[in-house]
């Protein structure tokens, strides 16, 4: 985890993964408001289509999941300026560590997550017995949760200055005040939304716990396959132990000793008295 002091708010280099992610989102926007000016009721239509709503979801809108991150309204011009600000600058600082490949990886994943939350608690909205306002996900604040939970997880005791306020907050600190507003907002109207963000913030923190942090390649993936046979000797190695260990107890009611070395193998007592004495 890297430590250091405060940081002030200046924006990482506009490259790579971060650069396409703000001009997408952008290019998504700007196309939505010249449609609302011309066509309003096609561009209300396609958002409809575009945005993640459980329901139509479950009737064969297997494509939500992908693109409702990409829908901002045109009239919430504030809320899509903040996001992309914040977008702009989690996945530039995540980016400079870490690659393109892998903030793109962890954005996807964020994205999904929130989509699976949000989709999790409309089917059991039924189960757990209480009424929920069926809003559609729309817009990237489920993959800025992400991002900003990856921050916390790697960087946790980096310090950042809040703007405007001359006040410096560790990453891990920013994340928890997050998740309060999230949880504090499963109260209200908007649980769904809550909740999905909610599902994004852990899908960011499962991919920085478990995802290599150079993201995957050939290499990593010839690491990973020997990390896993590693795994797969030593629980081998522990189950021939065991075994041995029965056997020792079985052959000792029987009147007889056999001993095993720490590898399970067998140990020829008259074997070793030769080598002592010879």
């Amino acid at each position: 985890m890297a430590r250091g002091g405060s940081r002030s708010i200046v924006f990482p280099d506009f490259r790579g993964a971060t650069r396409w992610l703000i001009l997408v989102n952008l290019a998504s926007y700007f196309l939505f408001m010249l449609m609302s000016l011309a066509l309003q009721g096609t561009a209300t239509a396609l958002m409809s289509w575009l945005m993640f709503i459980p329901e139509t979801f479950l009737h064969g809108a297997l494509w939500q999941p992908l693109t409702y991150s990409f829908i901002h309204p045109p009239e919430m011009i504030l809320s899509t300026l903040l996001e992309l600000l914040s977008l702009w600058f989690l996945a530039g600082f995540l980016e400079s560590f870490h690659g393109a490949s892998w903030v793109w990886s962890l954005y996807a994943v964020s994205v999904l997550g929130t989509a699976a939350a949000g989709l999790a608690i409309f089917a059991a909205r039924n189960t757990l017995g209480y009424t929920l306002l069926p809003l559609p996900l729309f817009g990237c604040f489920g993959g800025v949760f992400g991002l900003l939970v990856a921050i916390a997880v790697l960087y946790g005791d980096l310090q950042f200055t809040l703007f405007p306020l001359p006040v410096s907050i560790k990453a891990r600190y920013i994340a928890v005040i997050y998740l309060l507003v999230a949880l504090a907002l499963l109260y209200g109207q908007e649980r769904m939304l809550a909740f999905a963000q909610l599902g994004g913030a852990l899908a960011g923190l499962f991919w920085a716990r478990l995802a290599p942090r150079r993201g995957f390649s050939l290499k990593l993936g010839f690491a990973f396959s020997e990390r896993w046979y590693g795994l797969r000797n030593r629980f081998y190695r522990w189950k021939r132990r065991r075994a041995a260990r029965k056997f020792e107890v079985y052959m000792r009611r029987q009147g007889r000793t056999v001993k095993f070395d720490g590898q399970g193998r067998q140990i020829d007592e008259d074997q070793d008295d030769k080598k002592r004495w010879n």
